[in-house]
C-alpha cells in the first residue's frame, strides 16, 4: 500500500480540503498520514522521510505573495526528495495555486475547480488533463472502473424544444456533476420516428425533447462535448427498434441500451405491437445490442411496481429480465433497481426485495456475462413539498447505497411537480453527490437487520413458486419457456403476472389485490389479509 503525508503549510490553518483529500485517497488505496494545520517545512519533510511517503500533499489558502515565497523555500528543501522519487502535490485557492503551477515543483496542483471524480482518478494514477474528452472514458464499462469506488451519476433530461434542450445539456456538461444524460424523447420521436405521416404536429414535445432527424441527435450529443464529457443515452423506443439502435449508435454513440421485455406495446398503449410480438422484438434488440458488446438495461421490473404489483411480482420480473438479457448474448447486463415502487414500502422492505432480486440473479453471472446495479428513487413517490421532496431525494439516495451501486439514476426533486430543468438536475446531483460520500464514509450494513434478511428469504421462496408456475405453462417441446415469447404472454394472460392497475386491460387481468402490509406490498385476499403466491396461483391455476 503506497503512503500520501498531508497537512497545511506554515501558518495555514484550513484542514478541510486536506481531509477530503485524504479520505479520497483511502478510496483509492493509499495509506494516508494527516499532519495537522500549520505544519513547517521541516515537520512535513522529515515525515515523509519517516513514513516513507510516495506522496506528499500541501496546502495553503493564505495570501498569495505569502505562499509563493513559502513554496518556493518548501520546493528547495523538498527537492532532494523529488529527486529521490517522491511525488508532490498542492491544493489550495485559485490565486496561490496558480502561484504554485508556476513554480514547476507540484506534478499537480488543485486549485478547487476539479471535480471530486478527477482527484479520485489522479490518485489512481489518472492523470488530469482539463476539459479533454480522453479525460473521461467514454463507454460504461470502462467509465465505471475509472470513477469506481464512487458510482455513476445518471438523470433523465429532454425539455420540449430542441433549443432548451441544447442549451440545458450545455450547461449539465459543464457543471462535471453528471456522468450520463438520459434523453428524453417525447413519444412521436419513440413510437413515429420514421413514421412523419403518423406524427401529430398537437403532441410535439409531449414526454421530452421533439426529435424529428438523425441531425436533431447529433446536435444534442455536440452540446454534450464539453465539461465532463458525460455519456449519453436513450430508450429503445416504441417501433422500428433496430433502425432506431442504428440512429442512436451512429448519432450520440449509446451508451447502453434501455428496453422492457412485457411494455411499450398496446397493453400499456405506447407502441402498436401486441404483446407476444413486443417480447419477440425486444428479444432481437437485445441480440441486436449484444452483438455489439453495448450494455443493456431491462427497464422492466418497476413497471410492475408502478402498477401496484406485490414485490413478489417485480422480484420474478427482474429475474426474467436478467435470464432473457443473458439468453439473448448480452454480456454487459444492468439490473435496474427502483426503491420506493410503489409508494409506502418500508426502507426494510423496500430494502429486502432488491437484495431478494441480487440474490436471484446472481447464479446467472459469469464471464460472459457481467451484472451492473443500477439503482433509482421512485418516479412517485415523491411529495409537491419541495424541502420535503429534497429531503426524499438524500433518504432514499442513502438507502440505496446499502447496495454498492455501480450507477445511481438520479431523479430530481422536482419531478412531481414539473420536468427536471438543467438547474434543477444539476442541484439534484449536488445533493446525490454528499449523500454518496457520506455512505461511502461508513455506512451501517443494514443488510443484517433480521426482518430484512426474514423478507429476503421469503421472497426468493415465493418468486421461485411464481417461475415454477410459469414454465409449468410451457408443453414439453419448449425446452427454455422462460424465454419464449408465447409463454411469457400466457403469463400475463392467465394472470400469474397481475397488477390491480391492469383491470381492463385487453392482455393482463388486473384481477390481483395488493395492499402494504407491515412495509411491504403483499397479494391479499378479500378481506384484505396477505396470502402465499401458491395459495393466490391455486386459485385460477
Amino acid at each position: 500500500m503506497k503512503t500520501i503525508v498531508a497537512g497545511a503549510l506554515g501558518e495555514c490553518v484550513h484542514v478541510a480540503g486536506v481531509l477530503n483529500f485524504l479520505r479520497l485517497a483511502e478510496l483509492a488505496g493509499w495509506r494516508t498520514v494527516f499532519l495537522g494545520p500549520a505544519v513547517s517545512i521541516e515537520e512535513i519533510l522529515k515525515s515523509a522521510h519517516l513514513e516513507k511517503a510516495d506522496l506528499v500533499g500541501v496546502s495553503y489558502r493564505l495570501t498569495p505573495e505569502t505562499g509563493e515565497r513559502l513554496l518556493g523555500d518548501f520546493a528547495e528543501a523538498a527537492d532532494p526528495l523529488r529527486s529521490a522519487g517522491v511525488r508532490f502535490v498542492f491544493g489550495g485557492t485559485p490565486p496561490v495555486a496558480e502561484r504554485a503551477v508556476k513554480l514547476g515543483f507540484f506534478e499537480q496542483v488543485f486549485d478547487g475547480r476539479q471535480t471530486q471524480d478527477e482527484a479520485l482518478a489522479f490518485l489512481k494514477g489518472q492523470p488530469i488533463i482539463q476539459d479533454r474528452p480522453h479525460t473521461y472514458p467514454q463507454t460504461m464499462v470502462e467509465r465505471i472502473q475509472w470513477k469506481s469506488p464512487l458510482p455513476l451519476i445518471r438523470h433523465h433530461f429532454g425539455l420540449p424544444t430542441i433549443k432548451a434542450t441544447l442549451e440545458g445539456i450545455q450547461e449539465i456538461a459543464g457543471a462535471k456533476i453528471l456522468d450520463v444524460i438520459s434523453l428524453g424523447i417525447d413519444q412521436d420521436a419513440q413510437e413515429n420516428f420514421f413514421h412523419p405521416e403518423r406524427q401529430d404536429a398537437r403532441r410535439m414535445g409531449a414526454g421530452g425533447v421533439p426529435v424529428r432527424s438523425p441531425e436533431g441527435y447529433r446536435q444534442l450529443y455536440g452540446a454534450s462535448r464539453c465539461g465532463n464529457y458525460p455519456l449519453m443515452r436513450t430508450y429503445s423506443g416504441c417501433d422500428d427498434f433496430i433502425p432506431l439502435a442504428e440512429v442512436y449508435m451512429q448519432t450520440i454513440h449509446n451508451a447502453w441500451c434501455a428496453v422492457p421485455l412485457f411494455w411499450f406495446n398496446e397493453m400499456d398503449g405506447r407502441g402498436p405491437w401486441e404483446l407476444a410480438g413486443s417480447i419477440k422484438e425486444h428479444q432481437k434488440l437485445m441480440q441486436w445490442y449484444g452483438e455489439r458488446d453495448v450494455p443493456v438495461e431491462l427497464n422492466e421490473p418497476h413497471h410492475w411496481g408502478m402498477r401496484d404489483a406485490p414485490d413478489v411480482i417485480s422480484v420474478v420480473a427482474a429475474y426474467l429480465s436478467a435470464y432473457n438479457a443473458r439468453a439473448f448474448g448480452v454480456r454487459d447486463y444492468i439490473a435496474q433497481l427502483m426503491f420506493d415502487s410503489p409508494p409506502g414500502l418500508s426502507d426494510a422492505m423496500d430494502l429486502a426485495k432488491m437484495q431478494a432480486v441480487l440474490e436471484m440473479i446472481a447464479p446467472l453471472s459469469g464471464p460472459d456475462f457481467r451484472i451492473w446495479r443500477q439503482t433509482r428513487t421512485g418516479l412517485l413517490s415523491y411529495p409537491l413539498n419541495l424541502p420535503a421532496a429534497r429531503a426524499h431525494l438524500a433518504a432514499s439516495i442513502y438507502l440505496q447505497m446499502a447496495l454498492k451501486p455501480h450507477i445511481i439514476h438520479v431523479v430530481a426533486h422536482v419531478e412531481a411537480d414539473h420536468a427536471a430543468t438543467a438547474a434543477d438536475i444539476i442541484e439534484a446531483c449536488q445533493m446525490a453527490h454528499e449523500v454518496i460520500g457520506s455512505s461511502i464514509s461508513g455506512q451501517p450494513d443494514f443488510s443484517l437487520d433480521p426482518r430484512v434478511r426474514e423478507r429476503k428469504e421469503e421472497l426468493i421462496h415465493e418468486a421461485e413458486i411464481t417461475l415454477k408456475a410459469i414454465s409449468n405453462l410451457a408443453p414439453d417441446r419448449i425446452q427454455f419457456p422462460l424465454s419464449n415469447p408465447i409463454v411469457l404472454a400466457k403469463a400475463v394472460t392467465t394472470g400469474i403476472l397481475d397488477a390491480p392497475q391492469l383491470k381492463n386491460n385487453q392482455f393482463a387481468r388486473g384481477e390481483i389485490n395488493t395492499r402494504i402490509v407491515r412495509g411491504a406490498c403483499q397479494v391479499v385476499d378479500a378481506s384484505g389479509l396477505p396470502i402465499r403466491e401458491r395459495d393466490r396461483l391455486a386459485q385460477f391455476l
